[in-house]
C-alpha cells in the first residue's frame, strides 16, 4: 500500500486545484445562466454539462486535439512554458478542472435560481446595486447549493480516469492518480494493493456524498418549514 500514496496525494493536488479552477469559472458561469437572459444560453449549458454524459473517452479526444502540441493553444502554452499540456501534470490538471466543471456550474446555477426573487427586488427598491446584492444576499443565500456542487465537483476529479488518461497518460510518479494506480495494480497482479486503495476511494466517495447531505438537505428543510 506504500506505493499508492504517491498516486494518492497526486490524485487530491489535482483535485483541489482543479476544482480551485473549477470554482474561480462555474460561479460566475453559473451566475450568468441562472440570471442572465443573453442569446446563446442554452448553447453554453450545454456544452458546460456534456461532460457529464459524453463518454471519457470522447471528450479526452476533444481536448487532446484542442490542447495536444499541434494545436494553436498547446504551440502557445509550450512556447511560454517550455512545457507541452499534454501528458504532463499541466494535464492532470485540466482533466480534474473539466470533471468539476459540470457539477460546480449545476450546483451553483440550481442554487441562484432557488433564492427568493422578492429579496433581490426588495434590495433593489432600497438602492443596493448588482454587485451588492449579488455578495450581500445572493452568494450567502445560496451558498449551500454552491458548497454542495463544490463537494461533488471534487469527488468526480478525484476519481476521474478516461480523461486524465488520455490527457495526462499514466506516468508513475508524474501523472499518475490514483484511479490509474489501481488499473496498473491489478494488471500487475496485485490485487491486494488495488483493493486496499480501492477502498480507500469508495471510503472518500462515501464521505463526499454524507457532506453533499450535510450541506443541502438541512437548507430545504429549513425552507419547508417557512
Amino acid at each position: 500500500m506504500d506505493q499508492a500514496w504517491g498516486p494518492l496525494i497526486l490524485s487530491f493536488q489535482m483535485a483541489g486545484m482543479g476544482l480551485f479552477l473549477a470554482m474561480l469559472l462555474g460561479v460566475p458561469l453559473a451566475l450568468a445562466l441562472a440570471l442572465g437572459r443573453w442569446r446563446g444560453r442554452d448553447v453554453v449549458e450545454v456544452i458546460l454539462t456534456a461532460p457529464l454524459v459524453l463518454p471519457p473517452t470522447v471528450l479526452g479526444y476533444y481536448v487532446l486535439v484542442a490542447l495536444g502540441r499541434n494545436s494553436v493553444i498547446g504551440r502557445a502554452w509550450e512556447n511560454l512554458t517550455g512545457s507541452p499540456i499534454v501528458f504532463t501534470p499541466t494535464g492532470c490538471l485540466v482533466a480534474a478542472t473539466l470533471a468539476a466543471l459540470p457539477f460546480v456550474v449545476k450546483g451553483s446555477r440550481s442554487a441562484f435560481e432557488e433564492v427568493d426573487q422578492g429579496l433581490l427586488a426588495a434590495a433593489t427598491t432600497l438602492g443596493a446595486g448588482p454587485w451588492r446584492r449579488i455578495f450581500t444576499i445572493l452568494i450567502p443565500l445560496a451558498r449551500r447549493g454552491i458548497a454542495g456542487g463544490c463537494i461533488l465537483g471534487f469527488a468526480k476529479a478525484l476519481g476521474d480516469f478516461g480523461v486524465t488518461l488520455m490527457v495526462a497518460g499514466n506516468i508513475p510518479g508524474l501523472t499518475q492518480t490514483a484511479p490509474l494506480a489501481i488499473y496498473d495494480f491489478l494488471l500487475a497482479g496485485r490485487d491486494g494493493q488495488a483493493a486496499g486503495l480501492a477502498l480507500t476511494l469508495t471510503a472518500l466517495a462515501l464521505f463526499i456524498l454524507w457532506l453533499v447531505n450535510f450541506y443541502i438537505k438541512p437548507q430545504r428543510r429549513d425552507e419547508a418549514s417557512t
